[in-house]
């Protein structure tokens, strides 16, 4: 093996972002209503205002992929938003601006309110600070959500003083809500056709905000679960989670159709209706109404709130009186939980932080699906995309109009649900894979196996629900999930959460009493007295349970999963390894590698030597810097593997394509991934994740341990 200084070497930056072939593909395809996503950074400077307000006007003027239109985009918008943009501490300034001028034009957030004593439609402008603004009946007619939470506009506002105190000296204009007014669906369906299922999830995901690369397919399907809301009336979707995940920023960023209320500002006259006036709540005139924080086990809820809620979302309709109205709004629950999901499983459920009221298994019973919040990633600058991503306003309005289609019965041909699984649970399934359909398959035209992916996925998040539910209401019966494909072959389907801790999943199957393993810290299940075995003092202690053999598989972010479980156990006893990997080039895989030296020198006997040797590829892609930092990992790892009594060399190999491990012992190990199997991890120090690979998430792979006895030496 060559080597080299361990001077490291840096290429020097671009402060441009290069454009991908995907990329350059969304510009050609949609051309006017993508922008490149980093742009919304680089012009909100201090203003506060959703990113679709921004978008909306880089959109008017930076959608493109030229550099000289974009930075010239930039500057318009820019001077846009330094003229017209209200900031709070500068309406004073503002209204001297009005009145000297007698009409100035302002981009602010607009409430309007009837006021009944004088029956006139008022508007109050919240970042400019003035009330009672008359607003004709016929702006309240074209644009009714002012009356319910307000819109962003663009408006005209005028000034014209009288010696009546009692007239509010300012006059509303023109008024223009900041949203798309019209689009072609009809070339967003042929242009979706042009692309791979892989391109189109990657562009909704850079249209969200974030860079593809950074997710894997589950993380990405997670993510877009979160805009079936917008494009499924009546959709009841809840996502508990860590704190910083990102849960909440869609529903108050990414569409002007979606409101987003903190949990404890939620009253019935404000969500449904005012039985005082007549006047509907948010339900009516909101595709989504959002709640913020709605975790708390100490929080004080209406109990009215409740039983009407649960009644609107099992019906669509709620009272008023005798009357009985309807409304279409999706409605989502979001909120941090602040234990792991191993203590929930084990001391309560997956919905253990909600409060009380809304503990209850009639009211879960209504939603739709769970969102893991505990699989999404904390949300980090280098996880925002620089690509380019549809205008927010632009595929809002896409989904909006979208929320009439049913494309539940789409699987139907292909596959059939469990013949046990009940209406509730069914309709939770369908309205998740229709939304998803509609999402990623605009069109209807989709592969078995990929209609199968979203399926699955459905029923994984209604399943979630109803098995936290049994948990409560004993009275509920067990249900079977999964479905039957056109051979009759049955195929279960299980969460995620319920793979990595079958323990605690099924409690109702485990008699356990708490002990603790003083060695790890950990409490442990051991079987209770009444069936429990004492051994003698003098017994021999048992043997060792032979290795797997055999195939197995693990889910993308699936925790739990280390080499010291994985790998180590097949290699120690080994004098010589072999592990071919044709990637062990970035520094992350060098990292995998070097753990897994560590987990073999961990159970090595101190006074034995172990020879591994690495079967790769040499790193050849771009100017050579990159093959030198190859080599520079490895020469790090042979220098370090030393220390623990373990000789490695290398071998470059540009035709390999498998990845095994084989040891002197008998055992070869094919590995899918080959060691690249966990997903990004920070390297912050303060991570356990950095630390401990049990800690991190996986991706997607499989391994298969095969013993040949006969390769054993004799």
């Amino acid at each position: 093996m060559t080597e080299v200084s361990e001077t490291s070497y840096e290429a020097p930056v671009d402060s441009r972002p290069v454009q991908s072939e995907l990329d350059r593909k969304i510009n050609r395809l949609f051309p006017g209503v993508v922008v490149r996503k980093d742009l919304v950074k680089t012009v909100k400077g201090n203003a506060i205002v959703p990113s679709y307000v921004l978008e909306y006007l880089l959109g008017q003027y930076a959608a493109s992929d030229d550099e000289a239109t974009i930075q010239a985009g930039i500057d318009t918008v820019r001077k846009i938003l330094a003229d017209h943009y209200v900031h709070r501490n500068q309406s004073e300034l503002v209204k001297s601006t009005i009145r000297e001028r007698g009409r100035h034009r302002i981009i602010d957030k607009v409430t309007a309110t009837l006021n009944e004593k004088a029956d006139v439609y008022e508007a109050e402008f919240t970042n400019l600070g003035i009330k009672g603004v008359l607003v004709d009946p016929s702006t309240i007619k074209a644009h009714p959500k002012l009356l319910v939470g307000g819109v962003w506009c663009i408006c005209d506002i005028e000034y014209f003083h009288s010696d009546d105190s009692r007239v509010v000296p300012w006059i509303l204009g023109s008024i223009k809500p900041i949203q798309l007014s019209n689009f072609d669906f009809e070339g967003y369906l042929a242009a979706r056709r042009e692309f791979t299922t892989d391109e189109w999830i990657d562009l909704l995901v850079q249209s969200i905000g974030f860079n593809p690369e950074l997710f894997g397919r589950r993380a990405k399907l997670i993510q877009l679960v979160r805009l079936i809301p917008f494009v499924e009336r009546n959709y009841n979707l809840v996502e508990l989670g860590p704190k910083g995940t990102g849960k909440s920023h869609i529903y108050s960023e990414f569409s002007p159709h979606g409101m987003l209320i903190s949990g404890g500002e939620v009253t019935v006259p404000k969500l449904f209706v005012n039985n005082a006036n007549g006047r509907i709540g948010l339900v009516g005139y909101w595709d989504v109404v959002a709640f913020d924080e709605f975790a708390g086990k100490k929080k004080r809820t209406d109990k009215a709130l409740v039983d009407i809620m649960k009644n609107y979302m099992a019906n669509r309709s709620f009272s008023r009186g005798i009357e009985t109205l309807g409304a279409e709004a999706s409605m989502v629950f979001v909120g941090n939980t602040s234990h792991t999901v191993p203590y929930m499983l084990k001391h309560s459920d997956l919905f253990d932080e909600l409060p009380e009221s809304y503990h209850d298994s009639a009211y879960l019973d209504r939603l739709h699906h769970y969102i893991p919040g505990w699989e999404v990633d904390t949300i980090r600058g280098e996880m925002f995309s620089d690509g380019y991503g549809f205008v927010v306003d632009y595929i809002a309005e896409v989904l909006r109009s979208m929320r009439s289609a049913d494309y539940s019965d789409r699987y139907q041909p292909h596959f059939t649900l469990s013949s046990d699984i009940s209406t509730r649970d069914s309709d939770g399934v369908h309205k998740t894979f229709s939304g998803l359909m509609k999402i990623l398959y605009p069109h209807g035209e989709a592969h078995p196996e990929e209609i199968e992916e979203i399926l699955r996925f459905a029923i994984e998040g209604r399943k979630r629900v109803k098995d936290q539910i049994l948990r409560m209401d004993s009275t509920m019966v067990d249900v079977k999930f999964g479905y039957t494909d056109t051979s009759g072959a049955w195929h279960p389907v299980s969460t995620l959460e319920e793979d990595e801790y079958p323990t605690y999943y099924h409690r109702e199957h485990h008699d356990v009493t708490e002990t603790t393993d003083d060695t790890r810290g950990l409490t442990v299940g051991t079987p209770t007295s009444a069936t429990k075995v004492e051994t003698p003092p003098e017994a021999e202690p048992p043997a060792e349970a032979p290795l797997f053999a055999g195939y197995r598989e693990f889910q993308e972010n699936q925790r739990g999963v280390s080499f010291d479980t994985l790998l180590v156990p097949y290699l120690r006893g080994a004098g010589k390894i072999t592990i071919t990997d044709p990637y062990i080039r970035q520094f992350h895989q060098a990292r995998n590698l070097m753990e897994l030296i560590e987990g073999i020198a961990n159970v090595k006997d101190p006074a034995d030597e172990v020879h591994i040797k690495l079967v790769t590829a040499e790193n050849r892609d771009g100017d050579g810097d990159k093959l030198r930092k190859q080599l520079e990992y490895l020469v790090k790892i042979k220098q370090g593997a030393l220390a623990g009594g373990i000789h490695f060399d290398v071998a470059f190999d540009g035709a390999i394509h498998d990845r095994s491990i084989v040891t002197d012992t008998g055992w070869k190990i094919l590995l899918g991934r080959g060691l690249d199997i966990f997903q990004y991890v920070t390297g912050d120090v303060f991570d356990l994740a950095t630390k401990l690979q049990e800690y991190r998430q996986v991706k997607a792979f499989g391994v298969t341990y095969i013993r040949d006895v006969s390769d054993r030496p004799r």
